[in-house]
């Protein structure tokens, strides 16, 4: 195992992005935004990805890309956690783009990293490593694709949908234009990232992988969503935690701060153990998904363990807030609401125990 603590290069990305989402994606911007119909703030989509060079961070340098590992992509996506920023990270860069790394597309994987286009894999948000290849969707003789997908990710601002899809010849990976979609978006509970349906009917497509390729190249956008989206879970549950600390100093009641109280130094001391805990798993499926070593059990061991942590920080951080983390003028409920969001997405905690007792051989 390598080094899980975090690199000076990965310090140093952090603070770039920690600094532009301070700038662009504080708190009063995001209750603004999530107000609107159009939801993403693409604008500063684009100074992450292209600007900050996000888009291609895994991609290699000979494919478009930065070159960098799973563990850079896993601290950016600790600090959109951080500030639920709403942005197609998820669905761009972590998973199309995955998917289309474990195939031999080049064109595709280039407008991605450089940031001129905005991915979405064709999936339900829900869909959990080793689900199986989807038959939602089927190819034609002549490749076209007719079928639905329903609550895909960030699909309402893409312009590419790698789409699995049954073949005459077995399963296929393909790449559609959006534009060549019918995409509804649909009332999301987390409103800082979108779901949508995605309707095909006779759409042209370019394959890109078939047979046992296409599978693979499913599976490991899966494995590598999940693995990241452990890190997000970690930037969520801090957030949750250094605003609640910093709340109750402030707060005074009998002439003492609140944060002084016996019971919750007890209650902010357990969440402080779980965020640790959460941060040393993120860690280990990052590093994992890096050096390709045990990935399934690492990221079904973040995945059980985080998404709890991020739900039960987020729940204590409104309640702790007293009456002022109940209202619509205080960010917490979007935080909330992600992290409940995440915890159905790639899987649920129980679906992923329930895969890691596979993996490790534990009886039913």
């Amino acid at each position: 195992m390598t080094d899980l603590l975090y690199s000076e290069v990965e310090e140093d990305l952090r603070a770039s992005v920690r600094d532009l989402l301070k700038d662009k994606a504080d708190a009063a911007s995001l209750l603004a935004r999530v107000e609107t119909a159009e939801g993403y703030d693409l604008k500063l989509w684009r100074t992450l990805a292209a600007d900050l060079g996000v888009a291609g961070l895994a991609v290699p340098e000979e494919r478009g890309g930065h070159g960098a590992s799973a563990r850079e992509v896993a601290v950016v996506a600790e600090e959109l956690g951080r500030s639920v920023a709403p942005v197609p990270f998820l669905g761009s860069v972590v998973l199309a783009t995955t998917a289309l790394l474990h195939t031999g597309d080049r064109e595709f994987v280039g407008r991605l990293a450089a940031g001129s286009s905005i991915g979405a894999l064709a999936v339900p948000l829900s869909t959990a490593p080793g689900a199986g290849f989807p038959s939602s969707v089927t190819a034609a003789a002549d490749g076209t694709l007719s079928g639905r997908v329903g609550t895909v990710a960030d699909a309402s601002v893409a312009d590419l949908l790698v789409v699995p899809a049954a073949g005459p010849d077995g399963p296929g990976l393909y790449v559609v234009e959006a534009a060549a979609a019918t995409v509804s978006e649909l009332v999301s509970f987390d409103l800082t990232r979108r779901v949508a349906d995605v309707v095909l009917s006779n759409a042209p497509a370019v394959l890109v992988a078939s047979g046992p390729e296409a599978a693979s190249a499913l599976e490991e956008a899966l494995l590598f969503g999940a693995g990241i989206l452990a890190s997000e879970q970690t930037g969520v549950a801090e957030w949750a935690l250094t605003e609640t600390v910093r709340y109750l100093k402030g707060r005074y009641q009998f002439g003492r701060p609140v944060g002084g109280f016996q019971s919750l130094k007890h209650r902010l001391a357990n969440l402080y153990t779980d965020l640790v805990l959460a941060r040393a798993t993120a860690r280990n499926a990052a590093d994992a998904l890096a050096t390709g070593t045990d990935v399934p059990i690492a990221v079904a061991v973040a995945q059980a363990r985080n998404a709890p942590i991020a739900v039960k920080a987020t729940e204590e951080a409104i309640q702790l807030h007293g009456g002022i983390g109940m209202t619509w003028e205080h960010p917490a409920h979007l935080y909330l609401k992600r992290a409940k969001a995440d915890e159905l997405a790639l899987g649920t905690p129980g679906r992923h125990r329930a895969r890691l007792a596979d993996l490790v051989n534990l009886p039913a």
